[in-house]
């Protein structure tokens, strides 16, 4: 038998391949940054159906394009791991978008006059609800006040026949007016419910703020207007804001199982379209009844997991809510308030440990982060599989330093705002005093060193869905004055980017699919104009979302 030659042996091996079958998605002719180690930068990267079927060099992709394939050309634009929004409310952001937005109001004059105006646009009787004020970012301080914040008498003014309820920007306070006191039955008899505070001045008169869980004594009037129209609406909403800004994938910081049920119907019918992972925030009671046969891992094809229980320790450092272990500098009265006690976190311990989900306990204070890593020690210590429990503290704002190793001792993810490191910054210092903030106040690089997972987020809608400013913040940590809030702490750009891609992907234990740009995980990808890695820090804020891409479709494109 004639034996051919080498040469055309390979010739004819080439000639009979199967060409490669068409990607729906292309895009080329930019940089991509992978966060996948075995290939960190590519040019170009091909998707079909959810996943990514090739990335490279442009030659790479090329045989991946067919004649119904969507190419973009990316010139030289920077493409990213689609960005995880790694804890934020996402109802309560399409919630916001339905209210008056209080976030520009100079002052409480102009907070009255925006009341003023909805209230002549609404019937006799229907809420006015707004979200955003924060006493701190006012121009003036209210005067009469109390502890800063002022009396509902101007408010009550212009909205005697209906009831107001506006949201601190924290989410851990409010103000209300004499309508909504009176419906809820707060007056000077009424005593402070566990967790919660009726502010009041020298006399005991109700000012009209409630912080944390005295919020409820209102907020359980409006729970029958939460229908499933609502928060559809809310979820649509959230959505279109998420993709606008890039957020491919979103971590709910806590939805009832009604909410849920809402959310799981339209993942089922494709009407999702941004990921959720969501934490449950019921209560225990209700957990130990429901939990047992209940399931919802990455339903409608991927877009809803229910993977957490989120529970609170503390409140705000901005509303005096978080849990201190010495007082207030500016509020020497006061420690803050504790929320769910620890027994109450032992027994949610016990029900996620016993169903497979992960622990999320808000804690802010350094004695709130001290009672939760306390807690989660007798769990983890107790268990060989202990430190693979990925369970979270969600902010981790405030920290004694003898607690930030414990974060990498126990396996425990931080779960931080870097936005809300430059938006509190300027006082900050006022709560805690100038030492104790330096010492432990976003301790990004501290918890870093301890082997500790940051994970990133904005808490919105207290902060803005957009991933840049809060980029901009890990980076630099530049107050609005120009200053740096102890820069020291800062992280790379890289380790930014990491919070906002595999760190919060391995958050949810979802890295196998997303987090990352790699042959076979989801082609979730997050386009921006300016080379954030690399542009001179200045320039970063100026970074604009050219696409968003969500497991392959083109879900937000820039005009």
């Amino acid at each position: 038998m004639k034996l051919l030659p080498v040469s055309l042996l390979l010739a004819a091996t080439v000639a009979c391949a199967p060409a490669e079958e068409p990607a729906d998605l292309v895009l080329r002719g930019g940089r991509v940054v992978t966060m996948d180690a075995g290939l960190p930068v590519a040019e170009a990267l091909a998707a079909r159906g959810q996943r990514v079927v090739a990335i490279g060099g442009e030659d790479d992709v090329a045989p991946f394009i067919g004649p119904a394939t969507e190419v973009i050309e990316l010139g030289g634009a920077l493409a990213v791991p689609g960005l995880i929004e790694g804890h934020a409310h996402f109802l309560g952001l399409g919630r916001a978008r339905m209210q008056l937005d209080l976030r520009s109001a100079a002052d409480f004059d102009e907070i009255v006059a925006m009341v003023e105006a909805a209230v002549k646009e609404a019937a006799p009787g229907q809420w006015v609800l707004g979200r955003g004020w924060h006493q701190e970012k006012w121009v003036t301080p209210p005067d009469p006040g109390v502890e800063g914040l002022p009396y509902h008498d101007a408010l009550s003014a212009v909205s005697p026949d209906n009831p107001v309820l506006l949201t601190h920007a924290s989410g851990h306070a409010a103000m209300v007016n004499a309508r909504a006191l009176e419906m809820a039955g707060i007056d000077e008899r009424t005593p402070d419910p566990a967790g919660g505070e009726i502010v009041r001045d020298t006399s005991g008169r109700p000012i009209g703020v409630l912080r944390e869980t005295a919020e409820n004594l209102v907020t359980a009037l409006m729970e029958g207007e939460v229908d499933a129209a609502t928060v559809r609406r809310a979820a649509e909403l959230a959505s279109e804001e998420c993709l606008r800004h890039g957020i491919t994938s979103f971590q709910d910081a806590g939805a009832s199982l009604a909410q849920i049920e809402v959310l799981r119907r339209m993942a089922e019918a494709g009407e999702l379209p941004v990921r959720l992972w969501v934490m449950l925030g019921e209560d225990n009671a209700t957990l130990a009844a429901e939990l047992p046969g209940f399931r919802v891992h990455r339903a409608g094809d991927g877009f809803l997991t229910v993977g957490g229980i989120k529970r609170y320790v503390d409140g705000a450092l901005g509303s005096h809510g978080a849990w201190l272990l010495e007082p207030y500098a500016d509020l020497p009265g006061s420690t803050g308030l504790n929320i769910d006690p620890p027994e109450v976190l032992r027994e949610t311990a016990r029900l996620a440990a016993q169903h497979g989900l992960q622990l999320c306990v808000h804690a802010i204070g350094d004695r709130a982060n001290r009672v939760a890593l306390d807690v989660y020690q007798e769990v983890i210590g107790a268990r060989p599989d202990g430190r693979s429990l990925r369970w979270r503290i969600e902010h981790a704002q405030h920290l004694d330093p003898a607690d930030v190793p414990r974060f990498g001792e126990l396996g425990v993810i931080a779960a931080m705002q870097p936005v809300h490191c430059v938006s509190d910054g300027p006082w900050v210092p006022q709560r805690l005093g100038e030492e104790r903030a330096r010492q432990g106040a976003y301790v990004w690089r501290s918890l870093l060193a301890s082997g500790a997972v940051i994970s990133g987020g904005t808490d919105a809608p207290v902060e803005s869905v957009d991933p840049i400013p809060d980029f901009h913040a890990a980076v630099t940590r530049q107050l609005p004055d120009g200053t740096a809030f102890f820069p020291e702490q800062a992280m790379s750009r890289d380790e930014a980017l990491r919070a906002r891609t595999l760190n919060a992907a391995y958050a949810a234990f979802e890295e196998d699919i997303k987090g990352s740009l790699t042959v076979g995980r989801l082609a979730d990808v997050t386009v921006l104009s300016e080379d954030i890695l690399s542009v001179p820090a200045a320039q970063i804020p100026d970074a604009r979302v050219l696409y968003t891409i969500v497991g392959g479709t083109v879900r937000y494109r820039a005009d």
